[in-house]
């Protein structure tokens, strides 16, 4: 075949690109799509030299590259004076095509929806109708909006206008099945009692033992887990996929349900956070299309419709003799020691049994300290103080039974794992945190703070105690106390106020 010296961009799929180049260019297209992976030289891949550490989003065998990576093709040819020619679709999800919406029938079609939350009539803010209309706009975006923003409500305005216009089924996914009974909930909250859209009968819910062929209704909402191995042709029936907290839409199952739904034109991913790394942003925008930022925690404290944060970085000082002789431990060794340490976790009950108002404490290990603390403070709570424990092994029932208790409480306390209850779990009536376990990842920090920035009640002022520990010994500092300088980072970056305490362990 003759060498071909310009790119041209046909659309395979509304998945996948594909480019007829020569070889050349499609080896720079290979490296100029190839991102290192954070922490590969750790994984046992890279270790037994299988793997090189890195992800390629172009296929240099196929010609393949995920179509809401096209503005950055654009750009790898406009760099290297490379001609583009673009067959066949006007349209490959790139900020600058526009599908036309007509903002005056958008929002008469939504005051016609008659949304309430709660019992109580509601509107939408104008950063969700700007979100809304960009979606439309786009047909593909990562819509980035922190914790509280109402990501739920722009999924249900944006869900309820392609009802209308197209004719094709809606993918709605999770990561929990906590989350598709919350998403169901929330669309009823939202949908009018006279209403002639009806959720019981238009949306359908798959998760473990949930039928997932035949169904009539024309709204799925599912765990990716329940049907990422379903063969493609299941997924040509929608026409749109929604990835909700689609910072998790990274692993290759869910690249998997992306890259099968090849007939679905529009796709969203709503996050209130992303790692922070170039690898994860271009992964998302390849499966949903560019980031949009709706709105920031900021603008939404600002304007009084987050909760005010004040955190207080509580840095336990370990006794010398303690530090000293701790060594240089690997990192699973010093967090079984920390997590274990009878005296922090005393220090923590005592921390949760002092607050007034609704309280959530965050563990990683369900038994050698989850179910260690959450006996602590069981035992030492007043008879009328609710205390809750939840993990992976709670039934969703009972965490969304759980959840709307501590809802219509005044001073409960929760003890959840980071897992159940780091990401999108929503509770609107919670006063205070405690981060029980040290983490350095900016998406459950984030995510964990957003459990506590919608208003609560009694409109005050919501406090996070981060606990970080110092067994450091001259130069040689621990795990845990760099993961707290991290955690301190990512607060400065995102302007929350914060005050260290040094507090002396006594062990």
């Amino acid at each position: 075949m003759k060498p071909v010296d310009k790119l041209i961009i046909k659309k395979k799929n509304q998945s996948l690109l594909y480019i007829h180049t020569d070889m050349g260019i499609a080896n720079e297209l290979s490296e100029f799509f190839s991102f290192d992976v954070p922490g590969a030289k750790f994984m046992p891949a890279y270790k037994n030299k299988v793997w090189d550490g890195k992800i390629r989003l172009f296929n240099v065998n196929t010609c393949e590259l995920p179509v809401g990576l096209f503005t950055y093709l654009q750009e790898f040819a406009k760099a290297r004076g490379y001609d583009v020619e673009v067959e066949h679709d006007a349209y490959y999800g790139r900020p600058d095509s526009v599908n036309d919406v007509n903002l005056k029938e958008l929002m008469s079609f939504i005051e016609d929806l008659k949304l309430t939350s709660r019992g109580n009539k509601i509107a939408p803010r104008d950063y969700q109708i700007e979100a809304i209309v960009e979606g439309i706009h786009r047909k593909r975006a990562i819509l980035l909006s922190p914790t509280g923003s109402g990501k739920s409500l722009i999924i249900y305005l944006l869900m309820r206008w392609l009802l209308e216009q197209t004719n094709k089924k809606i993918l709605v996914i999770v990561p929990t099945t906590s989350l598709v009974q919350q998403m169901y909930a929330d669309f009823e909250d939202y949908s009018a009692i006279d209403d002639e859209w009806d959720v019981e009968s238009e949306c359908h819910r798959i998760y473990s033992g949930k039928p997932k062929m035949n169904m009539s209704q024309r709204v799925f909402i599912s765990t990716w887990q329940s049907v990422y191995k379903l063969p493609g042709a299941w997924f040509e029936q929608f026409g749109t996929v929604f990835g909700d907290e689609a910072h998790g839409f990274k692993s290759k199952s869910l690249n998997s349900i992306m890259n099968k739904s090849r007939e679905a034109e529009y796709r969203f991913g709503t996050t209130g956070t992303l790692d922070g790394t170039q690898t994860h942003k271009l992964v998302l925008e390849g499966l949903f299309g560019r980031i949009y930022n709706v709105t920031t925690t900021k603008k939404l404290q600002d304007d009084n419709t987050l909760a005010a944060l004040d955190i207080s970085i509580l840095l336990l000082k370990y006794p010398e003799d303690v530090r000293r002789n701790f060594g240089k431990q690997d990192y699973h060794s010093e967090l079984d020691y920390i997590v274990t340490n009878e005296a922090r976790n005393r220090l923590i009950r005592n921390l949760a049994l002092d607050q007034n108002g609704n309280t959530l404490v965050l563990f990683q290990y369900v038994e050698k300290h989850g179910k260690v603390l959450y006996d602590l403070i069981r035992d030492k709570a007043h008879e009328r103080r609710k205390v809750f424990f939840v993990s992976g092994e709670t039934e969703t029932s009972d965490r969304e039974a759980i959840r709307k208790i501590v809802e219509g409480q005044k001073n409960a306390i929760i003890v959840a794992s980071l897992g159940t209850f780091s990401t999108g779990i929503n509770i609107r009536n919670l006063h205070n945190i405690i981060f029980a376990s040290p983490s350095k990842s900016q998406i459950k920090i984030l995510q964990s703070v957003g459990r506590g920035l919608r208003k609560s009640d009694n409109g005050e002022t919501t406090q996070l105690y981060d606990i970080a520990d110092d067994l450091h010994w001259k130069s040689r500092k621990n795990y845990t106390l760099n993961h707290s300088a991290e955690r301190i980072k990512i607060y400065a970056k995102e302007s929350f106020k914060y005050k260290i305490y040094e507090i002396e362990l006594k062990t």
